[in-house]
């Protein structure tokens, strides 16, 4: 089985890519970065550029939201947690390797 991806570098995605690779519109998106519940709060859509950080967080808002009938603020709060357990397991597999190299 081959596995293809493409990593997209800090700034490749507009707002309509953004929103096709979702499955979502692009308002519903606008909606979310307005509320502070995507990006950056300083984000300036006319930049039209997103980042695959932004990609990934935006593909698990719409995944809450849909699979639990979940509002935009609860969704990105069980977002904002899903993101910190990952970036704790990173820690805590860095320590971990960190100590094997011991």
């Amino acid at each position: 089985m081959t596995i293809t991806a493409i990593i997209i570098d800090d700034c490749r995605l507009n707002l309509a890519d953004l929103a096709h690779s979702c499955g979502v519109s692009q308002e519903w998106i606008i909606e979310r970065v307005q509320a502070g519940l995507l990006c950056a709060p300083a984000t300036d859509l006319s930049r039209n550029c997103f980042t695959s950080a932004e990609l990934t967080r935006t593909r698990r808002l719409r995944n809450v939201e849909r699979s639990f009938d979940a509002n935009p603020e609860l969704a990105a709060l069980v977002v904002d947690m899903m993101e910190e357990i990952q970036r704790l397991k990173s820690g805590f597999n860095r320590i971990n390797d960190d100590l094997i190299d011991l």
